[in-house]
């Protein structure tokens, strides 16, 4: 299920005077994902535009070497 389809899966009831949406855990689930995907794909193109703007330098771009902080993540 795409994130367009789980925000139309959305059911809405009135409680107690106020109007609130209810959603499958599937599909928040999905919908989830889908905004994790879509956050990733936007620092994807950061990250290609700034190797873009340093002409494909890595260094100049301020890229890290992984040797460097790999040992920082473990």
């Amino acid at each position: 299920m795409t994130g367009l389809e789980a925000l139309q899966s959305v059911q809405y009831l009135t409680v107690k005077g106020e109007r609130v949406a209810v959603i499958s855990a599937d599909d928040w689930e999905a919908l989830i994902e889908w905004l994790e995907t879509l956050e990733d794909i936007q620092i994807a193109k950061q990250a290609f535009a700034q190797l873009n703007t340093s002409d494909g330098d890595r260094k100049r771009a301020g890229w890290l070497r992984w040797d460097e902080v790999k040992e920082e993540l473990a």
